[in-house]
């Protein structure tokens, strides 16, 4: 049942047809994993599809995922606050709550909130958990699940976030099927991000995806090679962020100079526009409003060509070395490629081995808070595995 509730879940068998040729296996056997996967309320599977004017035959049973069916608490930790969300399967957002606060050095103060705002969202909407997935600013470690770099946050390296999470899911009674507190995941913003992409948004039907964002502060990346996320030996693999793309640059937090991470971030382009960026404003959001409704400012302009350069040598270098057939660019990197999509293009052809002709398309990531859609995912994850497994325990 797993592979069929997979399959459903990312859009890629709308019917039992598709299901049958999918799975391999007979049309009764795929409509009896279908039964028992609505029996569990995870999918709809609607018998009497509406009959397209000028088709033949009859038609086949359309899947989709319950509506109304269980949800995880999804939760994201960023620089300005965080937000919490239900998330049903689909990648579909249910309900979702921002928070904006400075966070402290604790990390249980803000995953505190976090989950006391999920368990709200819990409460208000009825809806069943079957597990939380927590999105940080960080490199995580696995499988310890510790937060090793949180650069653009007060907390400590190496704090244990993923006990933390844990324990707060379980303070604030976010519980299962069994009544057991759900179980818990974390992992980087950037990383699921590119998960939630490749199931659910622009990278989907992408062998080997490379995402590059930038969200409040910073710039991460991810890649999904053959429908899997790469994180390297312990979870830490493609810190692109530390890619040097402006030698004469910014000090780096991590000891270099000019790297991707202080060249390419909100707080780059706001300072190279000449717009503030204190505490009082969303970084993200102000570059965004500048991109799209002051584009004709000699300076906005000229900020983000720069920015775009310096992105487009960053991305020249990681498709040398991973020659990805798909790039998604998420954050303020979108924004910056939306505004001037066949400047970034030509720097990528430009400085790449194989010029103009073996360029790789870029796209926008195409999801709302992707971050906190990939977050879900890893929670998601065991009933993909399972579902009677999962929802049983």
């Amino acid at each position: 049942m797993g592979p069929a509730l997979a399959l459903v879940h990312t859009g890629r068998a709308p019917t039992r047809a598709v299901l049958t040729a999918e799975l391999g296996v007979t049309r009764a056997t795929a409509g009896a994993v279908a039964a028992e996967l609505e029996s569990l309320g995870l999918i709809r599977v609607d018998t009497r599809p509406t009959v397209e004017a000028g088709s033949q035959g009859r038609p086949s049973h359309r899947l989709q995922v319950d509506p109304d069916g269980p949800v995880v608490l999804a939760a994201q930790v960023h620089a300005d606050g965080f937000r919490a969300a239900l998330v049903g399967l689909g990648g579909r957002i249910i309900a979702t709550t921002p928070g904006c606060m400075t966070v402290p050095a604790d990390p249980a103060h803000v995953l505190g909130l976090v989950v006391a705002a999920g368990a709200e969202l819990l409460k208000s909407t009825g809806r069943d958990c079957v597990g939380a997935g927590l999105a940080v600013p960080s490199a995580v470690a696995e499988p310890e699940g510790t937060a090793l770099n949180p650069l653009h946050l007060a907390w400590p390296a190496g704090a244990p976030v993923r006990d933390v999470f844990a324990e707060q899911i379980e303070a604030h009674g976010v519980t299962g099927p069994s009544g057991a507190p759900v179980a818990s995941f974390v992992g980087n913003d950037v990383n699921v991000a590119a998960l939630a992409e490749h199931r659910h948004g622009a990278g989907r039907g992408a062998q080997h995806l490379l995402v590059v964002a930038t969200g409040h502060r910073g710039v991460g990346g991810a890649l999904v090679l053959d429908g899997r996320l790469h994180t390297g030996s312990s979870g830490l693999a493609l810190e692109v962020g530390h890619l040097t793309v402006n030698p004469e640059g910014r000090p780096c937090h991590c000891g270099s100079r000019g790297c991707l991470d202080v060249e390419v971030d909100p707080v780059a382009f706001l300072e190279a526009a000449g717009r503030p960026t204190g505490p009082e404003v969303s970084l993200l959001d102000s570059s965004a409003r500048l991109l799209r409704t002051e584009y004709d400012d000699p300076r906005v302009r000229s900020a983000a060509e720069v920015l775009i350069d310096r992105l487009g040598s960053g991305l020249a270098g990681l498709v040398n070395v991973l020659n990805p057939d798909r790039i998604a660019l998420g954050g303020l990197h979108r924004y910056l490629f939306e505004a001037d999509p066949e400047r970034l293009r030509a720097v990528v052809a430009d400085r790449s081995l194989w010029g103009r002709s073996g360029s790789v398309p870029i796209l926008s990531c195409s999801l709302d808070h992707n971050s906190l859609v990939g977050a879900a995912e890893l929670a998601w994850q065991p009933v993909l595995d399972d579902p009677l497994d999962a929802l049983a325990g």
